[in-house]
């Protein structure tokens, strides 16, 4: 066997049994072509008799019995010209198969499961990272956590360059290379995701071996968990339901055996979203099956946020260089994040925004530390899609980051950023929510709006009970 579990050899059995059932079948129109059966059967039984062997006299009357199952073929296997005979003899199998389940469902023990990670940006490991702990610390798991390779792509739909993100996972994360793990062969029970997109972003692609559908093939069951979180919906409200669409009907969402979500109102939005899909390009109500299948459990994103304490964090050397005051005091810390989806929805109005609003903080930097981070996805979103904004886009960035008076963070940790800053600044994203999950203050920022005072709250006023507009 390519890797004998127990689920394995039980239905290594059940396969045994099924075909004994049908070579009786078969006998009467063709006794020949009974003759492969058989061999299969002899082989199987040696697989798990080998297999049993290997625990030395643990297990040596189950090997007993499957000799035994073995000269019973061999004698059924003389006597195809003898119907009747050949039912004795099947019945006598079909005995003797039916105990030997028993026991080595009694006697073997239970098979540890095996859960299999397969994150591909670092940056959106911490939509994961719970579930794994909880997996890693279970005694009767093996979990690993498989980065996996993906791709940019260019305006065409082809792919540009690879990317590989394996050795930006936080140190107490084992991580086991893609290219090392025989997934045809371990068939791992369960294979998280976070990717729901396939062939179907325009942006950027895992690779196609580890879009969903061909994960399928390989586990019992495929979870998909989403990298981002969102405004907690009202699933009686169909302009929301209407602007939640695309996050939901993917094709991650649609091949996932489960599917986990923020919470018991986004579980009701994907339920109505998926059932009012599946009846209009179907007919059927499907209702039962999505809300089986969607799980309103919560995101290890605000498992994770919650868990990351200002005074546990490492603050680089080069972030205290902004951050502190002469007097070794911090000044107070704004967090600015811009979207991949301001930038397509305003295009060269959003670059004049983040000038403005880097002019302002500049302005400011004695009282104030700006820490910039941009979604992971803008640039190959830009090149791909917006190639005109580029060249301004990236001036903008290189003489921020030159000028050397604020913070650029463009690493995987996205939980260090929010746990060191007083106060959020920036568009609409799945930060948001987890900013208000921690206690940070939030102010969108106004696109249309150009040097004036809409930074003034943010500057000097961040304050809990009145930061969030």
């Amino acid at each position: 066997m390519k890797q004998c579990r127990k689920k394995d050899i039980l239905s290594l059995i059940k396969t045994m049994s099924e075909a004994n059932d049908s070579v009786t079948k078969v006998l009467p129109a063709d006794p020949e072509d009974v003759t492969d059966v058989f061999v299969q059967c002899q082989d199987a039984a040696l697989q798990i008799g080998t297999y049993l062997e290997t625990f030395g006299e643990t297990y040596c009357s189950l090997v007993s019995m499957l000799e035994d199952y073995c000269e019973k073929i061999y004698q059924m296997s003389l006597s195809t010209q003898d119907e009747y005979g050949c039912r004795k003899q099947a019945k006598k199998i079909r005995k003797l198969l039916f105990e030997l389940q028993e026991r080595l469902c009694q006697d073997l023990p239970e098979d540890r499961k095996e859960a299999v990670f397969l994150p591909y940006k670092a940056s959106m490991w911490d939509s994961l990272e719970s579930i794994w702990k909880a997996a890693d610390e279970d005694e009767n798991t093996d979990a690993y956590v498989i980065p996996i390779p993906y791709y940019d792509k260019n305006p065409d739909g082809s792919f540009r360059e690879e990317h590989y993100e394996g050795d930006l996972y936080p140190d107490y994360v084992p991580v086991t290379r893609y290219d090392e793990y025989d997934f045809e062969n371990r068939k791992p029970d369960m294979i998280f995701i976070h990717n729901p997109y396939d062939n179907s972003n325009y942006v950027t692609s895992v690779h196609p071996f580890f879009y969903s559908g061909n994960l399928k093939k390989f586990t019992e069951k495929l979870i998909y968990v989403p990298y981002f979180i969102l405004a907690e919906p009202d699933a009686d409200n169909e302009e929301v339901l209407e602007g939640m669409k695309h996050f939901c009907i993917t094709t991650g969402v649609i091949n996932a055996d489960q599917v986990i979500v923020q919470s018991e109102n986004m579980r009701k939005a994907y339920v109505k979203i998926l059932t009012d899909f599946m009846k209009e390009h179907s007919g059927e109500d499907t209702k039962e099956y999505w809300e089986k299948k969607i799980l309103g459990l919560g995101s290890p994103k605000v498992d994770k946020v919650m868990a990351v304490r200002k005074e546990s964090v490492t603050v680089p050397d080069e972030w205290l260089k902004v951050i502190e005051k002469p007097d070794g005091s911090w000044k107070k810390i704004i967090f600015y994040n811009t979207s991949v989806q301001a930038l397509l929805n305003h295009n060269e109005k959003m670059n004049a925004k983040i000038r403005d609003v880097l002019r302002a903080f500049k302005e400011n930097q004695k009282e104030v530390a700006l820490l910039w981070r941009p979604h992971p996805l803008i640039e190959a979103t830009i090149k791909s899609v917006r190639t005109r904004l580029w060249d301004e886009y990236k001036k903008i960035v290189d003489a921020y980051r030159s000028e050397g008076w604020g913070i650029y963070d463009d690493t995987a940790d996205l939980d260090r950023a929010i746990a060191v800053s007083d106060g959020y600044y920036g568009d609409w994203s799945s930060v948001v929510q987890l900013c208000q999950e921690k206690g940070i203050p939030v102010m969108i920022q106004d696109v249309e709006i150009i040097d004036c005072n809409e930074l003034e709250p943010v500057l000097w006023d961040v304050k809990p009970e009145n930061g969030t507009t």
